[in-house]
Formats: C-alpha cells, sequence, structure tokens
C-alpha cells in the first residue's frame, strides 16, 4: 500500500505486473473483494482504525488462477474529526474572499482531523496546511484574482531556490508528514487572472495552484485540480508521495476551452522526492505531464537531493509533452518506471532531456507497455521536444555540433541504463525517436525492444555506448528510416 494511501474508509495497493495475467483478484481477510486489469485497486467502504490483511491472485488466459501474492497488513485511519469551512465563516458565493476563515479551520484542525470544503463555490488566497490532517474538498475551492492574496514566499522553481508568489495551497517552512487532500470537486488556482498579474507584478516567479515541502507522506486522491499560473502541482523535498485517481488540466478544461496563454503548465512536478506513486490519473497538460526533477546546475548539485523510485501506471496523459526526465536533474533521478499508460496526442512518450552544466546522472528509467499517437501539429521538433521517443543531452540548443568534445566536469550529465519497451508510438511530426549523447559523456545502455514507431522523420541515434535494438521498427514518412553516428550497437 503506497505511502499515506489510506484513509478511514478506503486502501489503496499496487502491485508488480505479471506479464502472463489477463486480469488479477483482490482478496481482503481472505473474501474475494474485486477484480481488475490494471496493477492497483483501492478497497472502499471499510471500517476505521481496522487492520485488513490484503493479497491478490493472478488470472492468466485459461482463466485459472495464480498462487496468492505476499499478504500485507495495512490499518485504516482512525475516524476523523471533521471541520466544515462554512462553520468559520466561510461564504459559498463565488465572491466572498473566504481565506481567514478556511486558514482558521486549518489552525484549529486537530491530528488526524479533515478541513471540510463543502458543495459551492469557495473563493480563497493563499492557505497553508499542516502535518496529520486531511483537506477534503467536494465543492470547488478557487483562488482568489486578487495577487495581493499570495504573499511572495521562498521555494524552488525550475531547479533554482528563489522568490514565488504563493501557491493556493501550500505548507509552511519546517518538516511536515501525514498531509491528504481528496474530495470528489475541484481545486481552480485561477491562473490566466494571476499569471497575468504575476507577469506583469513580476516580484517572484509564478505560483502553482499546490505545492508541498518537505512532507513525508502526502496523499492525493479522487481531487480535480486545474488552471495553474505555472507548473499545477509540485512537491519538493517529499518521502512517501502518492495520487490515486486524481485529473488535472492546466491546457483546457472539460470542454476544450483553453485557459489562455499560461506556458510552464506542468501538470505533476515530482521534485528531490523519493517513493513516489501516481496510478490511475488523467492529465491534460499545456506543457509537461509529469515532470521528474531534482534541481539545477550548481545549486541542485550542492542541495544533491535525487529524486527516486518514482512509478507512474495506469495513468491518460491528454496533449503536453508526455512524462519527462529533466531537464533540471542536477541531483540525480534513478529508479523510474513509466507502465501501462495511453499518451494521447502528447507530444511524446518518452523523454529524457539535460544539456551541459546539469551534472548528476539519470539511471534505471524504464519505459514499458505504453502506447501513443500525436495528430495535433501545433508542435514540431524544436530545441525543446526532438521526438516521440526522445534522450537529447543538447537539450535547450538550437544549433550546436555532436561531434565537438569538451572537457568533463563536474557539470557534465551521465544518462545510463535506460529500457523503452513493449511501445507503439506513431507522430504527425518530427522524429519518431531521437536519441544524441554528449561526444565526451555517450549515452550508455541504452535498450529499444518490441517498439514500433512512426513518424515525419524516423530514427536518429548519435554518441551512444552500448544501443541494443531488438524487434524494433521504425517507419519516417519524409527521410530514412535509420541514422547512426558514433554509435556502438549492442
Amino acid at each position: 500500500s503506497p505511502p499515506g494511501a489510506q484513509t478511514p474508509d478506503t486502501i489503496a495497493i499496487v502491485w508488480d505486473k505479471n506479464k502472463s495475467a489477463k486480469c488479477y483478484h483482490i482478496y481482503i481477510d481472505d473474501k474475494f473483494a474485486g477484480k481488475t486489469e490494471t496493477t492497483d485497486y483501492t478497497l472502499t467502504d471499510l471500517k476505521y482504525a481496522t487492520e485488513y490483511k490484503i493479497y491478490i491472485r493472478s488470472e492468466i488466459e485459461s482463466g485459472e488462477l495464480s498462487d496468492k501474492s505476499n499478504e500485507i497488513y495495512v490499518t485504516t485511519d482512525a475516524k476523523s474529526e471533521i471541520l466544515n469551512i462554512m462553520q468559520f465563516g466561510a461564504i459559498p458565493d463565488g465572491e466572498t474572499v473566504n481565506t481567514k476563515a478556511i486558514q482558521r479551520a486549518i489552525d484549529s484542525c486537530p491530528v488526524g482531523g479533515t478541513v471540510y470544503v463543502p458543495n459551492g463555490k469557495f473563493v480563497s488566497g493563499a492557505i497553508y496546511l499542516k502535518s496529520n490532517m486531511t483537506l477534503c474538498v467536494d465543492g470547488v475551492l478557487m483562488g482568489s484574482g486578487d495577487i495581493k492574496d499570495y504573499p511572495i514566499m521562498k521555494y524552488r522553481f525550475e531547479g533554482l531556490e528563489t522568490d514565488c508568489y504563493a501557491s493556493l495551497i501550500n505548507t509552511t517552512d519546517g518538516e511536515k508528514e501525514n498531509i491528504k487532500i481528496t474530495g470528489n470537486g475541484t481545486i481552480n488556482a485561477n491562473g490566466v487572472t494571476l499569471f497575468e498579474q504575476e507577469m506583469e507584478e513580476n516580484k517572484g516567479k509564478r505560483g502553482r495552484a499546490i505545492c508541498i515541502r518537505n512532507c513525508k507522506n502526502f496523499y492525493m486522491k479522487d481531487i480535480t485540480v486545474r488552471q495553474s499560473p505555472a507548473w499545477c502541482v509540485h512537491f519538493i523535498y517529499c518521502d512517501g508521495a502518492s495520487f490515486n485517481n486524481i485529473k488535472i488540466h492546466t491546457r483546457y478544461d472539460e470542454d476544450g476551452n483553453i485557459y489562455g496563454h499560461i506556458f510552464n503548465g506542468d501538470g505533476l512536478d515530482p521534485d528531490s522526492s523519493k517513493n513516489v506513486y501516481i496510478f490511475g490519473c488523467m492529465i491534460a497538460s499545456q506543457d509537461d505531464c509529469v515532470a521528474i526533477k531534482s534541481g539545477k546546475d550548481e545549486e541542485g548539485r550542492k542541495v544533491g537531493i535525487s529524486t527516486e523510485n518514482v512509478r507512474v501506471t495506469n495513468c491518460h496523459f491528454k496533449s503536453g509533452f508526455g512524462v519527462v526526465v529533466g531537464s533540471e536533474m542536477s541531483g540525480c533521478v534513478r529508479n523510474v518506471l513509466v507502465q501501462d499508460c495511453v499518451f494521447e496526442n502528447t507530444y511524446s512518450v518518452v523523454s529524457i532531456k539535460t544539456p551541459r552544466g546539469r551534472g548528476a546522472v539519470v539511471e534505471n528509467i524504464h519505459y514499458e507497455n505504453n502506447t501513443h499517437y500525436n495528430h495535433d501539429t501545433s508542435f514540431s521538433d524544436c530545441e525543446w521536444f526532438r521526438g516521440a521517443i526522445y534522450i537529447d543531452q543538447f537539450y535547450s540548443h538550437v544549433t550546436f555540433d555532436a561531434d565537438a568534445k569538451e572537457g568533463i566536469t563536474d557539470g557534465t550529465p551521465v544518462i545510463r541504463n535506460i529500457l523503452i519497451e513493449n511501445i507503439k508510438t506513431e507522430t504527425l511530426t518530427g522524429n519518431a525517436i531521437y536519441l544524441t549523447g554528449l561526444p565526451e559523456m555517450p549515452l550508455e545502455n541504452i535498450t529499444l525492444r518490441n517498439v514500433t514507431a512512426t513518424g515525419k522523420f524516423g530514427l536518429k541515434a548519435n554518441n551512444i555506448n552500448g544501443l541494443t535494438l531488438d524487434n524494433v521498427s521504425v517507419k519516417s514518412n519524409e527521410d530514412e528510416d535509420y541514422q547512426f553516428k558514433n554509435v556502438v550497437r549492442i
């Protein structure tokens, strides 16, 4: 059961994929609870403060069931005291700014308690969560459109600690633990209005919808988050962060209405964080859908907090640029799994990017069993995006000489041990596959297995020590299918 992924009446579980299984049967206290074709399941209608024994069995094509998996014992949370924000003076008229009332509810919340946002539209400026609490939103929590409701704070943006406008939902300085954001409602950061004001005033970097820092066991479940001034959900220096069935809209709403001219509209950003589980989520992004980061250049290396053990499974990505590692990765990124996801009109399915200067290591990255198509022609290959499947150590450079070596320094990034398998991708714009390392630090141990890729251009590979192509089919609509330079193939 992922970190924090328990409430008083639910428990979420995940498991490793059995490639011969057509579905999985879930058991709780030796009783059949349900079945699923995915590798996650949320048990509901449970008793609070109760320990449950849970295991699964795989069903293969013949209908035969495997032996049971290992058993886990998981306890639901204790019954939560509910603090309705209306009891603290909040008014759901869509106009009254309720920041003080909501913050009073948060400050009054006992350990294990829940601050409840009921049906209605509640406007608020920046609020600050604390340890051992749940924010449950069943109505709409709407960001105030007044920049004065978002004080300047110091936290990381694009890899560097800097002045930022506060986000709609924040944590204060200091270590936190056991924070949850749940509910069937919507958190709307009012990003278009704030974007324009924050860009014009320019006293700091733009805020996010949600920014959680230094938290052990952070959990988001079922909630919809939309329209952030910049990145949408950003969590920094966290250990144990789980995201279950959340929906993020940073480019347009459900009706296709575009959110103004916002840029840097990432969906979900794990930043120098460990033990991250993202499952059953939908992200429609203006920029990267999931962007895995760990600081930038010398400052990021000095902080030296890696992002590792990230699992992205059973997600649906609509628009944006896929699941990305980098480009701010100077604290290292390792042990990432992206599995069983659908990428619909995203520019990329695999993105690993870094330029010289970042330093650090990206390693043990695994994209598996994902489907991708891109029929959106509003973007094309450029310095920011090189292909449907791409690894790029010249990221952000318009022109470069892939043969010109430079000296190896602390700022020389290393990318190694990348496995891309069981992927079908089709793009109308740009390269099907683009793999380019530095001549002084080539990509190392890159494996593509069971990959079918069609693009405007084919496969381009430069500066790689150890490229394995196993059952790989590439088709270019306008160029050569395969181009290799300074590549050692295995």
